[in-house]
């Protein structure tokens, strides 16, 4: 839920970013939208990175923890206290994009919207290196850390499958049959495994070229890589593009869950049953009428006559 929520948040703010890139990266919205907007979309960046991450923490716990008779009271209390904690990160690490994210007129009629660290707020700093400094927070909180929790989870998960398998096949040596409750069980658990999974890929597939680039301007800005032709043509010509496939992974998780889990498939299956036959019936309502109306008016009282 908290994950749906944060993407509609996300994909909410993608309209005012669709008309900054089309007006060239112009902002026309003024320094308080761009505060807000911007601010949003880092929070709700940070919000679903973070709850995709408990997701795949807590599908290793519910595995390894399955043979425990834990109270889904306090399993569902767990829930809301780990949701709350993840929402106030969230907003913490925001907190400096809120602060100094403005507008900057670079001419007349241009004004940019970005994240700018001035000489007077950044007293001896250098605002090159504040900037640094910022770009590796969003890389390590937003991509790297989530990415090395989530590998190990899975790594581990996989052991765990692994070694459960092996004794699972020593055992039917000696059992001809396992109960049909256990095999429900097992079903379900690889079901929500490969589902947890191929959302996870989908950000990780999602936020890794920009990320990269990200990386790689960090690197420029502390003096260890030299600035570039290449890194200039990517950041003119990639960066937008890794940009629209990063935020597109708001979009793509209502999607893979909808596809993946087959109770969804069934509700938009029968959904869309019932849309096409309104649509249908609306159809031949319509047609009917029209063939009234264009109807001689003889037929139109023979066919009047009938039905009386």
């Amino acid at each position: 839920m908290s994950l749906a929520l944060t993407d509609l948040q996300f994909v909410l703010t993608l309209p005012f970013w669709a008309v900054d890139t089309v007006l060239d990266f112009r902002w026309p919205f003024g320094r308080v939208m761009c505060k807000i907007v911007s601010s949003v979309t880092t929070l709700n960046m940070y919000a679903s990175v973070f709850f995709l991450t408990a997701m795949s923490v807590t599908r290793y716990r519910s595995l390894v923890t399955s043979l425990k008779m834990d109270c889904p009271r306090n399993d569902t209390t767990r829930a809301k206290w780990a949701s709350l904690a993840i929402w106030v990160v969230s907003l913490v690490a925001t907190l400096p994009h809120a602060f100094y994210s403005t507008t900057v007129q670079v001419s007349a009629d241009d004004e940019l919207c970005l994240v700018r660290f001035s000489d007077s707020d950044s007293d001896h700093w250098d605002p090159q290196v504040l900037l640094g400094l910022y770009q590796t927070q969003k890389v390590l909180l937003g991509f790297v850390v989530p990415l090395i929790v989530i590998s190990v989870c899975y790594l581990l998960l996989l052991r765990f499958i692994l070694s459960r398998r092996i004794v699972g096949s020593m055992v039917s040596a000696n059992v001809t049959e396992r109960s049909e409750s256990e095999r429900g069980r097992h079903r379900r658990r690889s079901k929500v495994t490969r589902s947890v999974t191929i959302v996870v890929l989908s950000f990780f597939i999602c936020w890794l070229p920009n990320q990269a680039l990200t990386l790689w301007g960090v690197l420029i800005k502390f003096d260890l890589v030299p600035f570039s032709k290449a890194f200039y043509n990517a950041q003119a010509y990639a960066f937008p593009l890794t940009v629209c496939l990063a935020h597109a992974n708001s979009c793509l998780n209502p999607v893979l869950y909808c596809l993946i889990r087959k109770e969804y498939r069934a509700g938009l299956k029968a959904l869309l049953l019932r849309v096409s036959h309104s649509i249908r019936n609306v159809l031949t309502l319509a047609l009917r009428g029209r063939r009234v109306e264009e109807a001689p008016p003889s037929l139109v009282m023979i066919h009047k006559d009938i039905n009386m």
